[in-house]
């Protein structure tokens, strides 16, 4: 059953969209192999990269139902970390320095090199899972998490990060460049605001 309402899948299809924009290493991995090697390349690094953000998410999912069962009152403070971890990192977005530069050229002889460089590029990211677990509590009770919140939350992952992905493999395929300053400015403010304001309320809400 499933307990997510449409208002919080939408929110967080949204929220999801705008932070897989942000340009990152993730980005500039999947880029570099479209560049390089052909979309196909691209394609498949996205593969890569959509996998380990699902890792993640299960992690974050059904480890914090774990924790919330087993730490009892302690899990609040997990919770303030997070809310804390969210705002710093949105700031650091904020004022993150925007570079436009060509993709370097990379090495592109297989697809399955292409598919484990997104994966390894993504799990390589130890914050990756820190940022879920402060970030999907906001949109899923994870008291209440059912089998079908966690499809519904893979399934706007696929969508989101794959999506937003392959546009960029697109870009990279067809000019070899990444999107403009003023485009990655936008972006990054976008995605700051949007981090801050989940922290704030994870340190307000009750």
């Amino acid at each position: 059953m499933l307990t997510m309402d449409w208002s919080n899948i939408l929110s967080l299809f949204g929220a999801m969209l705008i932070l897989a924009a942000v340009p990152s290493l993730s980005v500039l991995t999947v880029s570099s192999k479209s560049a390089s090697g052909g979309f196909i390349h691209g394609f498949f690094a996205t593969l890569g990269v959509v996998l380990g953000d699902i890792i993640f998410i299960l992690i974050a999912l059904w480890g914090l139902a774990f924790l919330q069962g087993a730490m009892g009152d302690f899990f609040v403070v997990l919770k303030y970390i997070s809310g804390i971890y969210l705002i710093w990192l949105g700031i650091n977005t904020l004022r993150a320095k925007v570079n436009n530069q060509n993709l370097t050229k990379v090495d592109a002889k297989s697809l399955s090199s292409s598919f484990s460089a997104g994966l390894l590029i993504t799990l390589a990211d130890q914050k990756a899972v820190i940022f879920y677990l402060g970030f999907l509590p906001t949109f899923v009770d994870v008291n209440n998490i059912a089998y079908l919140d966690t499809v519904v939350i893979i399934l706007t992952a696929i969508l989101t990060v794959g999506g937003m992905k392959l546009f960029y493999a697109f870009l990279a395929h067809r000019s070899g460049l990444l999107i403009s300053r003023k485009n990655k400015r936008l972006i990054n403010y976008l995605a700051g605001t949007l981090m801050i304001s989940v922290g704030v309320f994870l340190l307000t809400s009750s």
